[in-house]
């Protein structure tokens, strides 16, 4: 069956089927041979897109400018105080602006309502570059770098430990369960995920032969596990006063070497990044000073392990991105 995702938005990957899924990953291993290979590709030349972030990105801006530039398209950036969007002007009329000049919309920011409302009033694609409940984006980049440390993805065993109920988590849980991954999510009962979207993924993890676990327990749930994720306690936009209470509720939960060692001796390490596993940074000198802790969700030693695979990862947003890119706005 031909899959055809042409004038289709990326808000989700509940909106998307197994196939479809399946499609963007393999355009992806597609568009990384071309890369790897520096065969040109511009298959969307005349064509523009423009990015809107509410919130910083290293990895989410600089895959979409690559991606549409190796594509042969024009990118706009909007920054934080790049345009008026939710100040001045309203989403609608935002949207119903930007869909006359472009051929494709990226948003990041802070709600996922505000990415739908955007798709909602837009006549062209939207794509969710990262919301308060969802990042399929970053999905897409590790399932392809799990895949390709493994050879499959159905069957795996993957964990996430953390802040189980922020956007990582939940759409972890949401592509494991479409593509038959056996998904373990580990954290404090305070931060477990939302009842529904569970029990929606657990219908669909069912349906592909996978399962859905929740627990609170660190060594049950990482024991032989092919795959081990991690994301940051705190979050962009998360106030200074709640740092105390968040690293005290998950510092139990940091990913060390023995944790490590309680997963198969094959086991990778996946983290979206920005990572705090150092002292490298200005937030992470601040945060040992004022309350002891010289590494966070992860230590030194597993993130620079062999085990790590985070800037294949990181790498892999870009070949990813440039299939959503593609898929959605191709003629």
């Amino acid at each position: 069956m031909e899959i055809d995702l042409r004038g289709r938005d990326f808000l989700g990957l509940l909106d998307y089927s197994e196939l479809e899924i399946r499609y963007l990953l393999d355009l992806a291993k597609y568009f990384k041979q071309l890369k790897k290979s520096k065969s040109p590709h511009r298959f969307l030349v005349n064509k523009n897109i423009v990015t809107i972030f509410e919130k910083d990105s290293t990895r989410t801006r600089c895959s979409f400018d690559v991606a549409a530039f190796d594509l042969g398209m024009g990118v706009t950036y909007l920054g934080p105080t790049g345009s008026q969007i939710g100040k001045k002007e309203t989403i609608a009329d935002t949207a119903r602006v930007l869909c006359r000049m472009y051929e494709g919309i990226e948003y990041r920011g802070f709600s996922q309502e505000l990415v739908e409302e955007l798709a909602k009033y837009s006549s062209v694609p939207v794509w969710n570059g990262l919301t308060d409940k969802f990042h399929p984006t970053q999905m897409l980049a590790d399932f392809l770098t799990m895949e390709e440390n493994f050879g499959h993805l159905k069957g795996l065993e993957l964990v996430f430990v953390g802040d189980i109920r922020n956007n990582s988590g939940n759409s972890l849980m949401v592509m494991s369960a479409k593509m038959g991954v056996n998904f373990t999510a580990c954290g404090p009962k305070e931060l477990w995920p939302d009842e529904d979207l569970l029990k929606t993924c657990r219908e669909i993890a069912q349906k592909n032969g996978s399962t859905i676990t929740v627990t609170d327990n660190l060594l049950e749930a990482t024991k032989d596990k092919d795959a081990i994720y991690a994301d940051v306690w705190l979050s962009m936009g998360d106030p200074p006063e709640e740092w105390e209470a968040r690293i005290n509720l998950l510092k139990s939960y940091q990913i060390t070497k023995d944790i490590l060692d309680n997963a198969k001796d094959s086991v990778i390490f996946l983290h979206a990044l920005p990572s705090f596993h150092n002292q490298g940074t200005t937030i992470a000198q601040d945060i040992q000073k004022k309350f002891g802790i010289s590494e966070m969700e992860v230590t030194d030693e597993v993130f620079e392990s062999s085990h790590s695979k985070v800037f294949d990862e990181a790498e892999n947003r870009m070949h990813t991105i440039k299939a959503v890119i593609y898929a959605t706005i191709r003629d």
